[in-house]
């Protein structure tokens, strides 16, 4: 019987990852970046915070005060803000920063991690911005065609 190191039982765990089995742990890490929450949490974090009709969201990350996310995101409840955050910081996503100022400050910035999903986020929006004219058009058609 040979024995394994942690890094190999660690290595070994990760390789067995599959997302198509109902129980591997990578399926709740999917859940909760498909969310439309996380998606422009993550878009705007990894913005330089120019979110002018129409333009795409670019420029150097930078951190964000709490304040400055709620109003970025227009339709998001104070609630499901703080619950979208702290998952987020909980994976390791975003870092939160508490300045003791009067009254408290807390900002929060994209980590490495949450650097490297950006990329795609930013893609999967801006997709999202591009083709709904035609998704639109193509529920039309749908919606004719059923009803």
């Amino acid at each position: 019987m040979t024995t394994m190191t942690a890094a190999q039982k660690r290595a070994q765990t990760k390789a067995a990852y599959d997302a198509f089995l109902a129980a591997c742990p990578s399926r709740k890490l999917l859940d909760r970046i498909s969310d439309k929450w996380v998606a422009l949490i993550l878009a705007a974090l990894g913005s330089d915070g120019s979110h002018q009709l129409g333009a795409e969201c670019a420029g150097e990350p930078r951190s964000m005060r709490y304040s400055e996310l709620s109003r970025l995101l227009a339709g998001v409840s104070q609630k499901m803000l703080t619950q979208t955050l702290r998952s987020l910081e909980r994976d390791g996503l975003i870092t939160r920063t508490v300045t003791p100022t009067v009254p408290v400050t807390v900002s929060y910035e994209l980590t490495d991690l949450g650097l490297s999903l950006h990329q795609m986020m930013r893609g999967l929006k801006t997709w999202a911005e591009t083709h709904m004219d035609d998704v639109l058009a193509h529920r039309a058609t749908y919606d004719t065609r059923v009803a």
